[in-house]
C-alpha cells in the first residue's frame, strides 16, 4: 500500500530559553577531528560523550489569535466514481504530494541542513523580521501533521474507496471529495469538511448500454467486491492453442450485487429480468411429482419424443442460471427435487440418460445433466454432490471419440452439436474444481479443425460438411473456451459473418442458434454484442406468452426446432435472457 514517508522530529532547546519548533535531525557527519588520548578511558560506563555539534534552528513562529485554516479549505481531492486499479494507483501517488508539499523543496532543505558547511557554522541570530514571519501553507502542514495522521488519512481514504466499489448498484454513490485543513492547535490536525457528491452514478438501470460502458474492465471493477471475480483466466498450452482455464469466476455473477452490476454493464433491463422470472415460474408449475420435467407435457405443444433426463436437466439449468441452488434461492425446493431425480438415475459408470427417444437424445441429455451436477457443485460446494459430478465428468472423458468430439454412441463418432454441450460440461467441471484431463481438449481442438471452413471462421455439423449459422456459433464458442483470444482474426471474421448473414430476427426463429450466438457475442463484447443485444432484449421478452395457462413460456410454432416442443424453446430463451450474468465474461471489455 503506497504511503507517505514519515520522519522523526527532534527539538533543540536551551535552559531558560523559549522553545523552538522541532527540526529534522541531521544525518551523522564524519569529521576528521583528532581524538585526544585522555578522552579514552578504560571504564566505558564512566565515559562522557562529547557534546553534539550545534544545529541550525528556526525562529519561533507566532500565530495570530484569529488564525484559521482557510488557506487549506479550498484544496479538495476528488476521487472519481469509476475508480479502477490504474486510476487508484495514480491517485495514491498524487495524494502524498498534496499533503506534504513539494518533494523537491523537502530534499533541498534536507541537503542544506545536513551539509558539513552548514554544520560548521553557528545558528544565525534571530531577527524581529523572522519572528514576525507568517508561516506558509506548506509550513503549517509540516508542523501540524505528525506521521501517524498521514497514515490515518491514507487508510481512511482507502477504506472509503473500497466501500464505494463494493456498494450494490443503484446506491447512487458517486464522487468523494475530501477537504483537508489544519486546526488552530499546533499538534492536532482535523478534517474541516467531508462531503459526498451524489450527482454522478456509476450505473443506471434505466439507461441503455453505451459505448463507454461496454469498455469497463469487469474483473478490476469488482476486485474488492468479490476476490474470486478478479482471478484471471490462466492460459495452459495445448498444442497450437491455449485452453482458457476458468478458476471459479464462471458462476460468480448469478446473485447479489455482482448480478445487478453485470446486468447494467452488459445491457440487461427490467424487462429481461421480468421475462426470466415469468419463465422460471412456468417451469415451477410444470414440475412433476417425482421432481422431473417432461418433454411431453402437461403443457401444450409438447415434443413428439420423450426424454425426462433432458427435460429435467434443461429446466434445472434455467434455475441455476438465475442463482438458485438446492440450498438457496426462491426455487431451492424445485432444484432440490430435480437434482435428486437425476442422481437416482446415475449408474456406476456415470450415465444418467435413459435410452428413450433415440440415441441422439440420450447423448444430449447426458451432457446437459453433467453440466447441472458440475454447476450445482461449483455454486454450492456441497460435498455430497462431488462424487456424482466427478463420475459424470469421467464418463464424458471416457466416451470421447477418436475424432476428438462426441456424438450418439460413446467412442465412435463426433458432431459439432453434441461436442459443444460436452465442452461446456467439462468447462463447468474445471470451474467447479473437479478433476479434468486437459488432454481432452487436444482432441477437441483436432475435431474443430476437421469441421471448420474458411480456416476457422465457420463450422459445419460434421467434418468437411457445409457450414451453418448454429454450428458456426457453437464452434466459435468452443474456440473461445479452449483458448482463442479476443483478437483472433478468425473469431472476428466469424462474428462478422454471423451478423451479416443471420442477425437476431424474431421472425426467423431459431432458438438453438440464438442460444449459442448470444453466448459468443456476450463474451466477445463491443459493438457486435451491442447490436445483437439491442434487438434480443426487446424482441425476445415481447415474444413470451403473457397470459393464460402457458403464461411465461415461448411457443415452439415457427421455430427451426419446433419438434423439440415448448419446454425446449422456453428453456433456451431463458438462457439467452440470463446471459448477462449466467457466465462471467471470458475477456476484459
Amino acid at each position: 500500500m503506497p504511503h507517505a514517508d514519515s520522519h522523526s522530529d527532534s527539538a533543540a532547546t536551551d535552559a531558560g530559553s523559549e522553545s523552538v519548533p522541532s527540526r529534522p535531525a541531521p544525518p551523522p557527519v564524519s569529521r576528521p577531528a583528532v581524538v585526544k588520548s585522555a578522552a579514552v578511558r578504560p571504564d566505558a560506563s564512566a565515559a562522557v560523550p562529547p557534546p553534539p555539534p550545534p544545529r541550525p534552528t528556526l525562529p519561533p513562529v507566532r500565530r495570530p489569535a484569529d488564525s484559521t485554516n482557510s488557506e487549506l479549505s479550498g484544496s479538495a481531492i476528488a476521487v472519481p466514481s469509476g475508480v479502477g486499479s490504474a486510476k487508484m494507483d495514480r491517485w495514491r501517488d498524487e495524494l502524498p504530494n498534496d499533503l506534504s508539499g513539494s518533494a523537491a523543496k523537502q530534499r533541498g532543505a534536507k541537503q542544506a541542513v545536513g551539509s558539513p558547511a552548514t554544520l560548521s557554522r553557528k545558528p544565525a541570530p534571530t531577527s524581529n523580521t523572522d519572528a514576525d514571519h507568517e508561516p506558509t501553507t506548506e509550513e503549517r502542514i509540516k508542523r501540524s501533521a505528525p506521521p501517524w495522521l498521514v497514515s490515518t488519512v491514507f487508510h481512511l481514504i482507502l477504506l472509503l474507496v473500497l466501500a464505494l466499489i463494493s456498494t450494490p448498484t443503484g446506491g447512487r454513490l458517486g464522487r468523494l471529495i475530501f477537504e483537508i485543513g489544519s486546526s488552530e492547535g499546533t499538534d492536532d490536525t482535523a478534517f474541516d469538511d467531508f462531503a459526498i457528491d451524489v450527482s454522478e452514478m456509476p450505473f443506471d438501470d434505466s439507461k441503455d448500454l453505451t459505448d463507454s460502458e461496454s469498455e469497463v474492465d469487469v474483473m478490476s471493477a469488482f476486485e474488492a467486491l468479490n476476490d474470486a471475480s478478479a482471478e484471471q483466466m490462466v492460459p495452459v498450452e495445448i498444442g497450437s492453442a491455449a485452453m482458457a482455464e476458468i478458476a471459479k469466476p464462471m458462476f460468480n455473477g448469478r446473485s447479489g450485487a455482482m448480478k445487478k452490476a453485470l446486468l447494467t454493464i452488459f445491457g440487461g433491463t427490467q424487462q429481461t429480468q421480468d421475462a426470466v422470472e415469468l419463465g422460471l415460474d412456468w417451469l415451477r408449475r410444470n414440475q412433476l411429482p417425482d421432481g422431473s420435467w417432461s418433454m411431453q407435457g402437461p403443457y401444450e405443444d409438447a415434443s413428439t419424443l420423450e426424454n425426462k433426463t433432458a427435460a429435467t436437466a434443461m429446466a434445472l439449468l434455467a434455475f441455476l442460471g438465475d442463482g438458485n441452488t438446492h440450498r438457496e434461492g426462491p426455487y431451492a425446493a424445485q432444484v432440490d427435487r430435480g437434482v435428486k431425480y437425476l442422481i437416482k438415475r446415475q449408474s456406476r459408470n456415470g450415465l444418467m440418460a435413459e435410452k428413450v427417444g433415440g440415441h441422439n437424445q440420450q447423448t444430449y441429455a447426458q451432457a446437459q445433466a453433467t453440466i447441472v451436477l458440475c454447476e450445482l457443485y461449483g455454486m454450492s460446494q456441497d460435498s455430497r454432490l462431488r462424487d456424482n459430478a466427478q463420475l459424470a465428468v469421467e464418463y464424458a472423458q471416457e466416451s470421447q471419440s477418436p475424432q476428438g468430439g462426441w456424438r450418439y454412441f460413446p467412442k465412435t463418432d463426433s458432431d459439432t452439436s453434441v461436442t459443444g454441450w460436452y465442452v461446456m460440461a467439462l468447462q463447468s467441471a474445471i470451474s467447479a474444481g473437479l478433476s479434468v484431463d486437459r488432454n481432452v481438449f487436444y482432441s477437441v481442438e483436432r475435431y474443430l479443425d476437421s469441421a471448420q471452413s474458411f480456416e476457422g471462421a465457420a463450422y459445419g455439423y460434421l467434418p468437411r460438411s457445409r457450414p451453418s449459422a448454429p454450428m458456426t456459433a457453437e464452434g466459435l464458442l468452443c474456440r473461445q473456451y479452449i483458448g482463442w483470444p479476443q483478437s483472433h482474426p478468425k473469431l472476428i471474421e466469424g462474428i462478422d459473418r454471423l451478423w451479416e448473414t443471420d442477425p437476431f430476427e424474431i421472425r426467423d426463429k431459431d432458438v438453438y442458434y440464438w442460444y449459442y450466438a448470444t453466448q459468443v457475442l456476450h463474451h466477445f463484447g463491443g459493438e457486435p454484442w451491442q447490436r445483437w443485444n439491442r434487438r434480443m432484449r426487446v424482441d425476445l421478452p415481447n415474444a413470451q406468452v403473457k397470459s393464460g395457462h402457458e403464461r411465461g413460456s415461448w411457443r415452439p410454432q415457427g421455430d427451426a426446432n419446433r419438434a423439440s416442443g415448448r419446454l425446449f424453446t422456453t428453456c433456451l430463451s431463458i438462457y439467452c435472457l440470463e446471459v448477462y450474468y449466467r457466465h462471467m465474461p471470458l475477456y476484459k471489455h
